[in-house]
């Protein structure tokens, strides 16, 4: 196998092409500065706040602009960490990739497809014509690995969708849904962490769920089916056991009809 032959192709075409570009945590200018020229190469109304969280507009296909609005979410920032007798800048350099076997891999460096293929997913779909859809809003946030300092930083009226579809995960076939109360006008910031591998009863292939109550003041977590928690409407990571794991990040805005995103 080789680079040409990686599917879906225009995912791994943007991604081999942010992975020739900088992006340290609390470094991220230049991806930054790429995202700019995306949109403005594409036409798409972009548009960057004061902590460098870039969002990305693109109209509904004719005939479906009464669809709900979605959201895409990912984060800019990579780990960057080397083997000892690897030379390499960070802040300069770009990262190397290589097909060994059915895999890409990264020479000697981490790959940073956390979360580059969710930035790679999002960039694609924007860029592809040929797929029909409502509006769409692609929101690509900054320093996610130090702090989630650029989710924190986002302030409502930022984007402006209906549903949020957070693009960064481990594992194959692992469904995490949220639900709004009966609230208006809300910004909740919702992080949560399942016990062990996703928890009892919350493994592969089976769904997370939690919702916003009442008048989205708490937040409730379910782990295998019983709740674990009953947090605050801006809620940090929940300890719930020893090997916790934070594993989704959602924003919710009005709650009025109760949709999950």
């Amino acid at each position: 196998m080789e680079k040409k032959d990686l599917k879906p192709a225009g995912v791994f075409k943007y991604f081999e092409e942010i992975c020739q570009v900088p992006r340290p945590s609390k470094k991220e200018e230049k991806i930054i500065a790429y995202l700019k020229a995306f949109g403005e190469k594409h036409k798409l109304e972009t548009k960057v706040d004061e902590a460098g969280n870039v969002l990305i507009k693109k109209p509904a296909t004719p005939g479906m602009e009464n669809r709900k609005t979605v959201v895409l979410q990912s984060h800019i920032d990579m780990v960057c960490e080397k083997n000892n007798d690897v030379k390499h800048d960070f802040l300069t350099d770009p990262i190397e990739t290589e097909i060994d076997g059915e895999w890409l891999k990264a020479k000697g460096t981490t790959l940073g497809a956390d979360n580059g293929i969710g930035v790679a997913t999002e960039l694609a779909i924007l860029a592809d014509d040929s797929i029909e859809h409502g509006p769409i809003e692609c929101l690509f946030t900054v320093d996610e690995e130090t702090g989630l300092t650029g989710a924190f930083a986002l302030k409502e009226g930022f984007m402006n969708g209906d549903i949020l579809l957070n693009l960064d995960s481990e594992d194959e076939g692992v469904e995490v849904q949220t639900g709004l109360g009966d609230g208006d006008d809300l910004f909740g910031l919702v992080l949560f962490a399942v016990a062990g591998r996703y928890g009892d009863g919350c493994g592969a292939g089976r769904s997370a769920r939690i919702g916003l109550c009442g008048d989205c003041k708490s937040l409730l977590g379910f782990r295998g089916g019983e709740p674990v928690g009953i947090f605050g409407k801006r809620v940090l990571p929940v300890v719930v056991g020893s090997d916790s794991q934070l594993f989704f990040v959602g924003f919710g805005g009005s709650g009025r009809e109760g949709n999950g995103f």
